[in-house]
């Protein structure tokens, strides 16, 4: 089946997933271009299919009801929309029960979705499979959890490796009272046994209870940039938090802000899971994914080439492509600008320097349609905030930082407090000069590539030189040349050394 939806999925459209979980049913639909997925819809409905399951061995009366009103819902949805293709999965709750299998029949009779149930074994890759479509290099252990089990399966080298399904979900624990916290804890503690050949560093966390918890700690902390994907917790505030939360009455939890009455009766059941892993598995921090089941679907089904591209490259050349007015501009910024960007010191390692370099010139024209008044604002905030994975907050900060210099934002950048908690010194620095870097390039070339290409620039015995090809000394090298000049090289640390033409 992958093969044949490759083929399909080739060229930009639109795509749905609808996931039918233990605990929600849910209608995602994507925008795919290339190796970008974007999400353009999303809705879900808290049906609680497994509600019943260890106690009935069923599927829950209510909950398939609700769920047969939100596929109907979904089906009308998909029959307006004409996806090129739905992917219709279910997961622990349909796979498990004894009418799991009516209800597929259902399912099919009244919407005409035909649900493809999901063996463990597929859940867990498919859902390590999204990590790494958001995560490229997420090493350690991906932590599925749904409302009926647990997935665990190691990532690395963007290869899946072996996994674990077992029953952890909030409602496989029926007959244990959820206000019992210890008990609940040592019946955790025993069903864990199974996941000791997993220690690792890193817990990659998916599912819906957990990017709650995240959000319950970024509230706690005044984290200041509320972006679950890619939120990090080092091992003593992810205990803490699960403490905290494991140890609030459902009651109290429904005061949170927004927390719903559905969540909060789970959320303590995620955070005593979230404390067996840690004294289970050894771990050093704990990594929240947005993406999961569903985007790996999508993930599998791109051809190789496309999904070996850079997520965040491809977001990134999306997004500018969309609001700016030359496509080859970024490739010829990213080779003019190169020899700047090269002089900086490394500040992230592992070759994600250039790499960031590379995605801010790709964002570099991001501006263009906007207003001049709010320009460096709203260009600041998309770049920090767009749904492009592939990206950690800080690197997330350094590309807004750098393309706040682009357009001639304070070194301040519109959001300083979060900018100094989410970089060091030298991280905002080289981003600042990256920016400069580029915005020089574009004053000075009118953002043509044609000009550009007519312009050299080079970095020699502590100069930032600069020069025309032969006649264009004129039109390249002006005043504004100089002052866009004079401030990349202030912040390169260099001496700005003009020359009316190459090699002059």
């Amino acid at each position: 089946m992958p093969d044949v939806i490759a083929s399909v999925l080739g060229a930009p459209r639109d795509v749905a997933a609808i996931d039918i979980g233990s605990n929600s049913v849910r209608l995602v639909l994507y925008r795919l271009e290339g190796r970008a997925i974007w999400t353009v819809f999303n809705e879900k409905v808290l049906a609680g299919l497994g509600r019943d399951l260890t106690r009935t061995g069923r599927l829950s009366v209510d909950g398939v009801e609700q769920a047969i009103t939100a596929l109907k819902r979904f089906a009308a949805v998909l029959e307006g929309v004409q996806p090129a293709h739905a992917f219709v999965a279910a997961t622990a709750a349909v796979r498990e029960a004894k009418d799991g299998a009516a209800f597929c029949e259902r399912v099919a009779a009244e919407t005409g979705l035909k649900v493809r149930v999901l063996s463990g074994e597929e859940e867990a890759r498919r859902a390590a499979l999204g990590v790494l479509a958001g995560i490229p290099d997420a090493d350690g252990v991906v932590a599925d959890l749904g409302g009926s089990s647990l997935e665990l399966v190691r990532v690395g080298d963007g290869e899946v490796g072996r996994g674990v399904t077992l029953p952890l979900g909030p409602f496989s624990l029926g007959d244990i009272d959820a206000a019992d916290v210890d008990a609940r804890g040592a019946e955790i503690a025993r069903r864990l046994k199974p996941a000791k050949e997993f220690r690792a560093t890193t817990l990659y966390a998916v599912g819906g209870a957990w990017r709650t918890l995240a959000q319950a700690h970024m509230s706690l902390v005044g984290y200041p940039l509320h972006i679950v994907h890619q939120y990090r917790l080092d091992v003593g505030e992810a205990r803490q938090t699960a403490r905290l939360i494991a140890r609030q009455s459902r009651e109290s939890l429904e005061q949170w802000p927004g927390l719903t009455k559905r969540r909060a009766e789970t959320l303590p059941h995620a955070a005593l899971v979230l404390e067996g892993l840690i004294d289970r598995l050894g771990l050093e921090q704990i990594v929240l994914s947005a993406w999961g089941l569903r985007e790996g679907l999508l993930f599998e089904a791109l051809d190789a080439e496309t999904g070996a591209v850079d997520p965040l490259l491809a977001g990134c050349s999306a997004l500018g492509a969309r609001q700016g007015v030359s496509p080859a501009l970024a490739g010829a910024l990213r080779a003019w600008t190169a020899p700047m960007t090269e002089a900086l010191p490394p500040v992230f390692g592992s070759g994600r320097d250039a790499v960031l370099a590379d995605a801010a010139c790709r964002l570099a024209d991001i501006g263009a349609r906007l207003h001049p008044d709010h320009r460096v604002v709203l260009a600041f905030d998309q770049v920090l905030r767009a749904p492009v994975p592939g990206q950690t907050h800080a690197e997330r900060a350094w590309l807004a930082t750098a393309i706040n210099a682009r357009y001639g934002g304070p070194a301040a950048t519109p959001a300083p407090d979060l900018i100094r908690r989410l970089l060091s010194n030298d991280q905002r620095r080289t981003a600042r000069a990256a920016g400069l870097a580029i915005r020089l390039a574009c004053d000075l070339s009118g953002r043509s590539p044609q000009l550009l290409a007519n312009a050299r620039v080079a970095v020699r015995e502590g100069r930032l030189i600069l020069s025309a090809a032969e006649g264009y000394a004129d039109v390249l090298l002006g005043e504004q040349t100089r002052r866009r000049g004079k401030a990349a090289a202030e912040a390169l640390g260099l001496k700005l050394d003009i020359r009316g033409e190459a090699g002059n």
